[in-house]
């Protein structure tokens, strides 16, 4: 077994090799960690060759997924949600992280343009995230619960999966009553 560093998402890699295993390389990131799974006869040079291809793939799906950290990219992720949903026809002031939300994960004040996220939001997946997101900025157009905001909020493809992955953690009602 040997493990190497990776610069830029500094993932470290551990190789497992095994007798078993007769001709595939693969790999899947566990805890922070690149697992490869290698032939115990496979050289050193054609393992580097599979494991830099294999992480190359890799920081390519995890950089599609990943959650944004910023408010700058947040905020970057609502204008791409504008202009796929709301035909860019949105706007606001403000769209930022915050820590002190403990029973929801969003909030908007439509006559201000400001929406709030919650800072939770950044542990779980980023459709999850841009459903919470699609559902405050349906607020800017819609500042309630109608059937026009659910139509608004509809149009995110996403949205019912979201929804059932929210009320599995126990933060919205089946109803869809409540606001997030």
């Amino acid at each position: 077994m040997r493990i190497k560093k990776q610069a830029e998402f500094d993932w470290p890699v551990r190789v497992i090799r095994s007798a078993k295993r007769k001709k595939t390389v693969s790999a899947e990131l566990r805890n922070g960690e690149l697992v490869v799974r290698a032939p115990a006869a496979i050289s050193d040079a054609e393992l580097d060759r599979h494991i830099e291809s294999l992480r190359e793939r890799l920081v390519k799906r995890t950089a599609r997924q990943r959650v944004p950290r910023s408010d700058v990219e947040l905020d970057a992720m609502a204008r791409k949600i504008n202009k796929a949903y709301f035909e860019s026809k949105l706007t606001w002031q403000s769209i930022r992280f915050v820590s002190n939300m403990k029973k929801r994960y969003g909030s908007c004040t439509p006559s201000r343009g400001t929406i709030r996220i919650s800072d939770r939001l950044l542990k779980m997946p980023k459709w999850v995230l841009e459903y919470v997101l699609v559902h405050e900025m349906a607020h800017l157009q819609e500042a309630n619960h109608s059937p026009k905001f659910w139509k608004l909020v509809n149009r995110y493809p996403l949205t019912e999966r979201a929804r059932g992955y929210l009320i599995a953690v126990g933060m919205e009602s089946e109803e869809g009553e409540g606001d997030l």
